[in-house]
């Protein structure tokens, strides 16, 4: 059984026991989060919503958060001597599926 969901503005396609890093979420490490349900499918099929499966779960448990790989922004203008130099670590969380219920 495998559900698609939805956090932070992302779609994961998920099955129990899976890793998965989303967007940073709140919450300590080893709460469990409910994820939005967009799909659920089985043998039996493929039950969509419209956007959201209603009944459906899918229980997660936090576990880590952290920072992504850092990336260099550089901005410049040709021949006028502007140099701007920037770092960013996107933070993300990571989530262990537990328990898909298909409702």
């Amino acid at each position: 059984m495998y559900a698609v969901v939805r956090t932070g503005g992302k779609q994961y396609r998920v099955e129990p026991g899976q890793l998965i890093r989303v967007e940073l979420l709140e919450g300590a490490i080893g709460d469990f989060v409910d994820l939005e349900v967009l799909a659920v499918g089985s043998e039996a099929g493929l039950k969509t919503g419209d956007p959201i499966l209603t009944g459906a779960s899918v229980k997660a448990r936090i576990q880590e958060h952290g920072k992504g790989q850092k990336i260099q922004i550089f901005k410049h203008r040709r021949r006028k001597h502007y140099r701007r130099s920037q770092g960013h670590r996107q933070g993300f969380t990571a989530l262990a599926i537990s328990e898909i219920n298909a409702g």
